[in-house]
């Protein structure tokens, strides 16, 4: 099995040593882990675990959700985008990046209200998350790596700002849109990556009985969308997901975990890789 989208790095389990989650991971079968940052510092803890411990694959990529002061979220700011391509791609020329990501949109009028962008209207703050995802996007199809998508409450804008970038190689992770619309993104070839927090959840339930198996991968989002809502989530959590999809499909686990498991080393070639 492979980890398709996680957050583990020490900024993430504070208070819990990463070795012992990353045991856990092997014990419970996990081959591989795309372990994906928000912003800049998490690219450099990311490199300093991967270097230790090679199940973790590194992923370099700005998220459209940052945390202001006092630790209140906020919009991503177009500025902000510039140090992140440069370091997407400083990584890619020592191939030292799986993916690009986790990149995006985040339409959560939470996030668009912030009071730490009050100056700009919540469509401009829009605009301004789109053209950081279009220049991570640019990057990605110069280098030939795959996405690694964030699209909560914008998934069709997501998936026709990447159809319009003419990417091929992407994964939309716990797509929390209609199914109906996760359709356009079977047909151009993308994957659709399921959390554990399926089981507590019949969004993702309908969408795994409407995305084939051969668009489908696993993943955690450790620390967040667990089985249990509260509680951290961990990679060794990943066959939560395979189960529910087995069961939702009337197939083995076994089936689950072959399919998903060749559709990641599809979509990231370098999970092959063991340095």
């Amino acid at each position: 099995m492979f980890d398709c989208h996680a957050h583990i790095y020490p900024s993430q389990f504070p208070g819990r040593a990463i070795t012992d989650i990353l045991q856990e991971a092997k014990l419970a079968g996990v081959k591989g882990i795309l372990s994906v940052p928000e912003k800049l510092s998490d690219v450099e803890e990311i490199q300093a675990l991967a270097l230790l411990n090679p199940i973790i694959k590194p992923c370099a990529g700005l998220h459209p959700v940052q945390v202001g002061a006092e630790g209140k979220v906020r919009s991503v700011l177009e500025e902000e985008v510039g140090p992140m391509v440069t370091k997407i791609r400083e990584l890619n020329g020592r191939q030292k990046i799986c993916a690009i990501g986790e990149i995006g949109l985040d339409f959560s009028p939470h996030v668009l209200a912030s009071e730490l962008n009050p100056r700009i209207s919540a469509e401009e703050l829009k605009e301004q998350q789109r053209r950081v995802f279009s220049a991570q996007l640019v990057v990605a199809k110069e280098l030939s790596l795959a996405v690694n998508v964030h699209s909560r409450s914008a998934g069709h804008h997501a998936i026709s700002l990447l159809e319009e970038h003419k990417i091929e190689l992407a994964v939309l992770h716990a797509y929390d849109g209609k199914a109906s619309s996760a359709k356009r993104g079977v047909d151009l070839g993308y994957y659709f990556s399921i959390p554990p927090s399926i089981i507590r959840s019949p969004q993702k339930q309908k969408l795994v009985a409407a995305v084939p198996l051969s668009n489908l991968l696993l993943e955690t989002d450790s620390p967040a969308l667990g089985p249990e809502k509260g509680v951290d989530n961990v990679p060794s959590n990943l066959i939560i997901s395979a189960q529910e999809i087995a069961r939702i499909k009337d197939i083995s686990v076994d089936e689950v975990i072959r399919v998903t498991s060749e559709n990641a080393l599809k979509l990231f070639p370098s999970l092959n890789r063991n340095e």
